[in-house]
């Protein structure tokens, strides 16, 4: 902590600290500078951690009003879940009222204590107000937020058998950025996605689909259970708009049990036991819920699942999913289990090339791709690639027009679907996991962001009531409900991230984005992104000091690790598949990084590379 006076838990952490180093170097400790980013799995994370306890020490007698809020302050980045040790500084009453688990404030830094003196030390009682400079902010959902400035808090104290105690203080924790590392760590929660018209489609099918819902969490003794309790208790207030649960209204653990209601067998099978209020939850509704719970423990296990079974209170089955039933749940079925990249030539013809891996290691192959997108009349500005790699959308004419084409036959592009009144107006193009298409029309005079319907469907203006900018360039995920938008602000360039709300009837679809959330600090430039998985994406930034990189960024905002890359590179591009390399391009070059290599230049000279999406 950067709090002085209270130096109980850095005698402590001075003994761990060769195995600290180890652990950073590792990568093992790095959120929120890494957010999903990680160079171990999360069973070797599991492992380290088990290592690394911090404990607390309580207060000694004699100790001064600012050292009892120190010691109050270190106690609570211990490696205790009930925080024993930190109410061991407050009064008898403040802990019966104090509430750890309602958010929590980062800061970066040091904290300024500043006691507050006069008559009331005379009288037993005083105040302690600690300043620093605010980074985030974690809410009672476990939701991250940056959220930079400065803040201020005060703890009021009283004389107990004449020692000083903490009397009145703000609900929640207040931590240090590398406290907060230490501490908790992402986990998604997986939640489905309100489709609208999409979600019944015309054939009588249903679209189910998962959306990755980033949250912190403590380390805890059984991760297994503050996680599946955190799924429970259902998403996010900033993603609930957009997504629904299947867990009934008031559902919790049944934790009465030596494993608190969740358990994994030596055969791989998760169980979950559910209180009273889901007794009657059974069919459909108790299978999505379990494919809530195989993909969000999934995410965080070294093994491969083998079922997810759901019980009611009294220990009776209420469904079971197989991991084979599973995988028409995951996110990954909207995003292919083999995208291929592509890139644009750069000779006169601007055509559109494939690239292709005959995975033994060798320098991927580049070909034309069939129909008119590889003709060497193509004209290409930009491209996206449909997800089912059938079909594409490529920006022509300067940048004016967009059309639509097949990547399989056909000679010839037909009439432009979108047409800009102006040079460079399109933004390279984006599809959803549903055939949407998004473009940006970057016209001063009247910009807009638009969706074709199915890629073929009249565009529709798509409202953006939060929008101060002007969107530059787009990523929709797959899932059609997040939408990661470069915008404009003046002589800035910054990463937003908006909710696709998706109303109307199959024949009059309606969309809308709202409630945009910044994804990058005041002061950096974005010139590219990418998702790059089911919570994160990838970025091309300058930052205030000139120097360029390529950062991963989680969805809720959170800082990812810089890569060693292509320096002043021009565009860089990443699939949801988290086993697809990344792309760059730089001075009229592509360059592949596999995910066990370092970059590889790819022939022929190219620009512009794009995974589908």
């Amino acid at each position: 902590m950067g709090a002085k006076g209270g130096g109980r838990l850095r005698l402590v952490r001075h003994a761990l600290l060769p195995l600290f180093a180890v652990l950073l170097l590792a990568g093992c400790a790095s959120m929120p500078s890494s957010g999903e980013v990680r160079k171990v799995s999360e069973g070797q994370r599991a492992d380290s951690d088990s290592q690394v306890r911090v404990f607390g020490i309580g207060p000694s007698p004699g100790e001064s009003a600012s050292d009892i809020v120190n010691g109050f302050l270190e106690a609570t980045t211990s490696s205790e879940s009930d925080f024993v040790t930190a109410k061991s500084y407050l009064s008898k009453q403040e802990k019966k009222r104090w509430k750890p688990d309602t958010g929590i404030t980062v800061f970066s830094g040091e904290l300024a204590p500043r006691e507050v003196g006069g008559t009331g030390r005379k009288e037993g009682y005083t105040t302690v107000t600690l300043s620093a400079t605010k980074s985030a902010v974690v809410d009672a959902k476990h939701a991250y937020e940056p959220d930079h400035g400065t803040f201020s808090t005060s703890f009021h104290l009283v004389k107990e058998d004449n020692q000083w105690r903490i009397d009145g203080l703000a609900n929640g924790l207040v931590l240090s950025d590398l406290d907060f590392q230490r501490i908790y760590h992402s986990v998604n929660m997986y939640y489905f996605a309100r489709l609208g018209p999409d979600e019944h489609p015309a054939g009588g099918s249903s679209n189910a689909t998962l959306v990755a819902d980033p949250v912190y969490l403590r380390i805890q003794n059984d991760p297994l259970v503050s996680t599946v309790s955190a799924l429970l208790g259902g998403p996010t207030d900033w993603l609930s708009h957009v997504v629904t649960t299947a867990t009934p209204a008031g559902t919790r653990l049944e934790d009465k049990g030596p494993d608190h209601g969740v358990s994994v067998d030596d055969s791989q099978r998760l169980q979950v036991r559910l209180g009273s209020a889901a007794d009657k939850l059974h069919g459909q509704r108790c299978t999505q819920l379990a494919a809530q719970l195989f993909a969000t423990v999934q995410a965080q296990a070294s093994a491969q699942l083998a079922s997810a079974e759901v019980d009611h209170a009294d220990g009776s089955t209420a469904c079971v999913l197989h991991s084979s039933e599973a995988l028409g749940y995951g996110p990954e079925n909207l995003v292919g289990s083999s995208p291929r990249p592509y890139f644009i030539e750069a000779d006169s013809q601007h055509r559109l090339l494939e690239l292709t891996d005959d995975g033994k290691g060798s320098t991927p192959k580049a070909t034309p791709v069939p129909g008119p997108f590889g003709s060497s009349k193509a004209y290409l500005d930009s491209v996206a690639v449909r997800r089912d790699q059938e079909v594409a959308a490529g920006v022509r004419s300067e940048g004016r027009d967009l059309v639509v084409g097949s990547l399989v036959t056909g000679q010839a592009f037909g009439k432009a679907v979108v047409t800009s009144n102006v040079k460079d107006g399109l933004s390279a193009p984006s599809w959803d996991g549903f055939d949407d298409l998004w473009v940006a029309d970057r016209d001063p005079d009247s910009p807009k962001l638009l969706v074709l319907p199915h890629g073929t469907g009249t565009p529709i203006e798509v409202p953006v009531p939060d929008l101060d900018g002007r969107i530059q360039s787009l990523r929709v995920a797959s899932d059609g409900v997040r939408i990661a938008l470069v915008v404009q602000q003046g002589s800035q360039t910054r990463l937003m991230l908006g909710r696709i709300v998706r109303e109307g009837t199959t024949q009059h679809p309606q969309f809308a984005v709202n409630s945009l959330r910044p994804l990058t600090p005041s002061g950096e430039n974005m010139t590219s992104v990418s998702w790059a998985g089911a919570s994160k994406l990838v970025v091309l930034d300058t930052e205030p000091g000139g120097a360029q990189q390529i950062e991963y960024i989680s969805s809720d905002g959170s800082a990812g690790s810089a890569l060693q890359g292509v320096s002043e590179a021009t565009s860089v591009a990443s699939s949801e598949n988290a086993a697809s390399p990344l792309l760059a391009s730089y001075n009229g070059r592509v360059y592949e990084l596999p995910t066990d290599a370092n970059w590889k230049q790819v022939s022929p000279k190219g620009s512009d590379p794009v995974y589908p999406g």
